[in-house]
């Protein structure tokens, strides 16, 4: 069990050290590292001042009917959006970001890209958008009727346009690390940045599914690197991040490992008792998380493709192939090799 460090209360603030140098507070005051507050985030962001955050990322709820969500019509559900982001912008540094990463609101008899009504909401409250970044999973829900969505995005708006953006921190690795100029007068030397690429505007990120290492109870939860990307890019060390959605604590997890503060609400209290958990094993540097940029496929680890033929329990049937004749099987004694060069 992890030892609390209880400190003096200030200004009406119970502020307890989880862990060596991390401090959480129930309610928003600028001594804590971390602020996890229970209950409406209308309420915390109430209580920060403005200007004083530097970057906002979030997951709304996407009004889909989720457990931890009513759903309500689409109109209700943008004015209630564009209430919180109101206040974000309040709250917002002259050189801040916000991040709002959204998906698709499913309708009776079609699905509306959220990110299409919150751009007019954005612009008219004076954000200027930077990107609209892709961010691919592979895995989710089987649809019988329409390709199965297998991509959100992360909406990326700044409030001026002197805002804080450093690549350098997040640069992935080069295709072809070490290439060089091969003539003309810069013959010999790198032809690419030796720290990396720039990621673009499309990240392959694994979403948190099943066996993910970072899986809790929450059902749309945050990659931690996710975060990651946007919090080094974003900000400075001892900068605050906000997630007025923050869920089971991904967000603040991303800051606190990168020197930041964090803060955040949460209506739901098993989600919050399971933030402070995370968020205090981060602070230790014991929380298992998936590594920024590990490739999603190892090309070479073989054993990551299988041969052809290979189906099932992962042994080839080459003895006998079934074919489709007419909508029914039949056995085909030809070898494996017959097939392929028929």
């Amino acid at each position: 069990m992890t030892k609390k460090y209880r400190f003096s209360r200030r200004k009406g603030h119970s502020l307890v050290r989880e862990s060596p140098g991390i401090v959480i507070a129930p309610t928003y005051t600028p001594h804590a590292d971390v602020v996890l507050f229970h209950g409406n985030c209308l309420e915390l962001l109430a209580s920060i001042p403005s200007g004083s955050v530097q970057l906002v990322v979030t997951s709304p709820p996407y009004n889909i009917g989720k457990s931890y969500e009513k759903k309500i019509s689409l109109t209700k559900y943008l004015e209630q959006q564009e209430t919180v982001i109101k206040e974000c912008v309040r709250i917002l540094s002259n050189t801040g970001s916000i991040c709002w990463q959204v998906g698709n609101f499913i309708g009776k008899d079609e699905i509306v890209p959220l990110d299409i009504p919150l751009h007019g909401i954005l612009t008219k409250l004076g954000l200027r958008m930077r990107n609209r970044i892709i961010w691919h999973f592979e895995h989710g829900l089987h649809c019988s009727k329409r390709f199965s969505g297998r991509y959100e995005t992360i909406n990326w708006f700044t409030k001026t346009g002197s805002y804080v953006f450093h690549l350098d921190p997040i640069r992935i690795p080069q295709k072809y690390p070490g290439k060089k100029y091969f003539k003309g007068p810069k013959a010999g030397q790198l032809s690419c940045n030796p720290l990396g690429k720039n990621p673009g505007d499309l990240w392959v990120i694994p979403n948190v599914k099943h066996n993910h290492v970072e899986k809790t109870i929450h059902p749309c939860q945050f990659p931690v690197e996710l975060i990651e990307r946007l919090v080094l890019s974003m900000t400075n060390r001892g900068d605050t991040v906000l997630d007025p959605f923050i869920g089971v604590g991904t967000t603040a997890v991303a800051a606190i490992r990168h020197g930041r503060k964090a803060a955040g609400a949460e209506i739901m209290s098993e989600y919050l008792k399971i933030a402070r958990e995370r968020i205090t094993l981060a602070g230790t540097g014991q929380l298992r998380t998936r590594p920024m940029d590990r490739p999603i496929y190892d090309p070479k680890n073989s054993t990551r493709s299988l041969p052809a033929g290979t189906y099932g329990n992962g042994k080839a049937r080459t003895d006998q192939l079934f074919l489709l004749d007419g909508g029914r099987k039949r056995s085909s004694k030809k070898s494996l090799k017959e097939m392929i060069c028929a």
